[in-house]
């Protein structure tokens, strides 16, 4: 009986420590990190046309400088090179205290997959390709004034219900994704939630969507490529409307982006060409947007960026845009920065255009020009 107990007893530790080495292995080999951003900022624009043609002043609700957010990411070590990965990530609006994307928990990614030697594939809410390709020439990036405010779908290029791989080769990137079904909120409608919940069996095309992408670095220049198709879904009640005018999965809107930057000593310049062909617009489907930016570093804590961008519609005359944008960012510490945004939009004679892509409702009188004016903080954490 004494040896017995003495044999139990030696197994128990046994167990113990083998639970203590698994435990142990777990906390080392994985990890959890909550991350995010609050950006939160005060603009002035005259000439909007819900106010008779007069000034507005606000706190945009999606972005000042970079959309606030808050998210949890991890990985785990499963060993031979292999981990499992994924990110969790929740759009906010700080004025509000509200979610941004349509009212989604995890708006902006909500994704699982694993990667190795080989690559990544993931599956979920996630980024199109076409944002990859446009991430370093866009200079300005996803600002209350810039690409946003011309076309809406560029700070919103995510996407439900896809798989995706993305690889790095040297300096070769390559990526692809599909979607069985792009969306399912119903936002207005509007580019975060475009009223075209796919996976339908009726009708397998509906909300459908793809895109790739290829970029090449080298530490003093890069290219890029990128392509995404959406599928609309076909229905024939006036109230039920699809965003842009996508009421038929046999229509298109498709986007191809080229976009290049280059390194010359502290200065960097990047710009790029956004060719549209949409199908959901009967007037104006087909369009080019042209953009072309800077940034220096004046001292190690203050940087000054500009950019210009076009707006030009094939076959159709009078809604063309032209947009200048200016700002300075000054760093009080690694995590918080405060700044000042300037925006100028020209538009034709039948063009609405407004230079603020923060909030809806600051669109122009047709053929009015427009000023934006920022000041804002950014802490990051």
């Amino acid at each position: 009986m004494r040896h017995t107990r003495i044999a139990t007893a030696v197994a128990a530790l046994a167990i113990s420590a083998g639970m203590a080495a698994t435990t142990a292995h777990a906390q080392t080999a994985s990890g959890v990190t909550m991350y995010g951003i609050v950006d939160v900022g005060v603009e002035h624009l005259n000439h909007v046309a819900s106010t008779g043609g007069g000034s507005i002043t606000r706190m945009p609700s999606t972005t000042s400088l970079l959309p606030s957010r808050w998210g949890l990411r991890g990985s785990e070590d499963l060993g031979g090179g292999l981990k499992a990965n994924f990110t969790l990530e929740a759009g906010i609006a700080p004025d509000q205290g509200t979610s941004n994307q349509g009212g989604r928990a995890m708006g902006r990614q909500s994704w699982v997959g694993m990667s190795g030697n080989w690559g990544a594939v993931s599956l979920g809410r996630q980024y199109s390709m076409l944002f990859w390709s446009m991430l370093d020439a866009d200079l300005i990036g996803p600002a209350v004034y810039g690409l946003g405010s011309l076309d809406a779908y560029i700070p919103n290029a995510r996407v439900d219900n896809s798989v995706a791989y993305r690889a790095n080769f040297g300096g070769l990137a390559v990526g692809a994704g599909y979607s069985f079904g792009r969306d399912a909120v119903n936002a207005g409608p509007s580019p975060a939630g475009t009223n075209c919940a796919g996976e339908s069996g009726a009708d397998k095309q509906a909300c459908r969507q793809w895109s790739l992408y290829a970029k090449y670095d080298t530490p003093g220049w890069g290219l890029a490529v990128g392509y995404d198709s959406q599928n609309g879904r076909t229905t024939t009640s006036a109230t039920d409307l699809v965003f842009g005018g996508m009421n038929s999965s046999s229509k298109h809107d498709d986007r191809l982006s080229v976009g290049a930057y280059v390194k010359l000593a502290s200065v960097k310049i990047g710009g790029g060409l956004l060719r549209r062909d949409n199908d959901g617009d009967a007037v104006k489907p087909r369009s080019d947007l042209w953009y072309l930016g800077a940034s220096y570093p004046l001292t190690e804590a203050l940087t000054v960026e500009g950019q210009w961008l076009n707006l030009s519609y094939k076959n159709v005359s009078n809604y063309d845009s032209n947009m200048l944008v200016a700002r300075a960012i000054y760093n009080l510490s690694k995590r918080t920065a405060v700044y000042t945004q300037f925006g100028f939009i020209n538009n034709d004679s039948l063009a609405t255009v407004s230079v603020s892509g923060g909030s809806p409702g600051s669109n122009t009188t047709p053929g009015a020009t427009q000023t934006g004016f920022n000041v804002g903080i950014r802490h990051v954490f």
